[in-house]
């Protein structure tokens, strides 16, 4: 059974040569995605303590997403570039929680499909970043990256399956899936995961 769904828009090869372009301005947002992403799981712990069925893959999911930022911010450093003062908004992310339906119960199962699809968005991202990068040891980390996160788009929608109907589920996961590619086809270029 697959625990994800393919994207419905692919990222344009003109967003890969933008970051390329400006790896460096990449690498700045890639670590605030990273701190975002381990807070992601986090606040799922905060905000559903009685959905203790999910706490351990959460919090695991919370370390690995820290650890990469830890990663990042040592090739930050090895290249003399500092972490912004701010994490500034990301207009993809908010369109995508907007999208969330508001009921406690349908919040959670839409907050975590919408999970799903940011991290299959982001191992699609460092995939072609990977295949782009001519630097041995940036191309292994960003390939690495692109597995772990494959992993996590699948592990969202298996915590979404312990608490709702796999019908359910999956058109829900469709619904977003459709969305953040009308989303991210309409996301100005700029050297940013998202």
């Amino acid at each position: 059974m697959q625990f994800r769904l393919d994207l419905t828009v692919a990222s344009s090869q003109s967003w890969v040569e933008t970051v390329i372009e400006d790896f460096d301005e990449f690498l700045k947002d890639h670590a605030n995605c990273e701190r975002k992403a381990s807070s992601m799981a986090m606040s799922f712990v905060a905000k559903y303590p009685d959905r203790v069925d999910i706490i351990p893959e959460l919090i695991d999911t919370a370390v690995e997403e820290l650890e990469h930022f830890r990663q990042v911010y040592e090739l930050m450093e090895k290249r003399g570039i500092q972490l912004p003062h701010s994490i500034g908004q990301d207009l993809y992310v908010k369109a995508l929680v907007d999208n969330c339906r508001s009921g406690r119960i349908e919040r959670f199962m839409d907050r975590l499909l919408l999970a799903s699809v940011v991290e299959t968005r982001g191992a699609e991202r460092f995939k072609l970043v990977a295949d782009a990068l001519e630097d041995p040891e940036l191309k292994k980390f960003y390939k690495d990256l692109w597995v772990s996160e494959a992993r996590h788009g699948e592990i969202f929608v298996h915590m979404a399956l312990r608490y709702f109907d796999e019908k359910d589920v999956y058109d829900r996961l469709k619904e977003i899936n459709e969305f953040e590619g009308n989303v991210i086809s309409q996301l100005p270029l700029k050297p940013a995961l998202h």
